[in-house]
């Protein structure tokens, strides 16, 4: 009965080590291949914005993915050469003709690239074309008032129209901000906290796009309330790793542990301040009679930072 204990250890600690020298050493996969899907070869659109598609790679982190025109035989321009995590990528595209291809990477090694398919973006009115929102991502979150809202070009475009709105634009006439310009770029400053959409439409002087899709952004700068510690209490005397622990606050993700020395001003070491996501934390430095004081901070999902707790102080027993 013992050996076969002694077995199933070995066997755990086996697979224990496989997988760990498969996070630290990444798989070679410079032999793999990856597999185009979408748009398939000479595929030709009246749609300016396109969607590619491939299939997923495993092992891999990332995708190269390159757009030239007219060809990869005969490159006359470079237009997109960018990594990618995912394995798909929308842009806005002018009429012509184009080829893509795509590797898969990760941090040690590379696949060669995929056979390149051609496809062609044939020439249309802007009327049944969509803007491509680029940033702020969709169901951003953000404590900056200012932010700027940027969106693709459209071909055959001269200026776009921006409108933000609260009431998800129930009532278009009554948008908080509907402002026209001929770049792809404004720059916008949030009245007060709340959740914002937003959305873009191409225009020139005979037609409009239609609308792009609507993206919501969130802007709080509300910190979050004021951290109870909870032990050791002030002044008390412990010994050895000490527990330092607090209470949770409400919309708090994690929290800033100020650990400082006898004078109360210097940080105990290079380590802190330390951010956690737990309300408790093991101390396990210094010697007999330090007094070592300390605080806790609370941060909210956006990033705001809440005023600190009452400073203590304990001492090492």
């Amino acid at each position: 009965m013992k050996s076969k204990h002694i077995y199933w250890f070995l066997l755990g600690l086996t697979a224990i080590a496989v997988t760990s020298c498969k996070e630290i050493f990444e798989p070679n996969i410079s032999n793999r291949n990856v597999t185009l899907e979408a748009p398939g070869n000479n595929y030709q659109s009246t749609k300016y914005a396109v969607s590619f598609w491939w299939d997923k790679v495993d092992d891999a982190s990332g995708y190269r993915l390159q757009v030239v025109t007219p060809s990869l035989d005969t490159i006359g321009a470079l237009v997109v050469d960018t990594l990618v995590k995912g394995n798909t990528f929308t842009m806005s595209l002018d009429p012509g003709r184009y080829q893509w291809h795509v590797r898969a990477e990760n941090g040690s090694s590379k696949t060669a690239y995929s056979t390149g398919r051609s496809f062609t973006v044939l020439p249309s009115t802007i009327t049944t074309q969509s803007v491509l929102l680029t940033s702020p991502a969709n169901n951003a979150l953000t404590n900056q008032s200012a932010i700027n809202f940027q969106w693709g070009s459209m071909y055959g475009a001269t200026k776009y129209r921006l409108e933000i709105d609260t009431n998800n634009f129930v009532n278009e006439a009554a948008v908080i901000y509907n402002q026209v310009t001929p770049a792809q770029l404004i720059a916008y400053t949030f009245p007060k906290d709340q959740t914002y959409q937003w959305r873009v439409r191409a225009e020139n002087d005979t037609a409009q796009s239609k609308w792009s899709a609507i993206n919501l952004i969130v802007y709080n700068h509300t910190p979050p309330g004021i951290v109870t510690l909870t032990a050791p209490a002030n002044n008390q005397t412990v010994p050895l790793p000490v527990s330092l622990q607090w209470n949770s606050t409400s919309k708090a993700v994690k929290y800033k542990l100020y650990v400082l020395k006898s004078d109360s001003t210097t940080w105990y070491n290079q380590t802190f301040p330390l951010t956690l996501t737990t309300t408790s934390y093991s101390f396990n430095l210094g010697v007999s009679f330090d007094k070592v004081y300390w605080k806790v901070t609370a941060i909210d999902a956006a990033g705001n930072e809440g005023q600190p707790s009452v400073l203590r102080h304990f001492v090492i027993q």
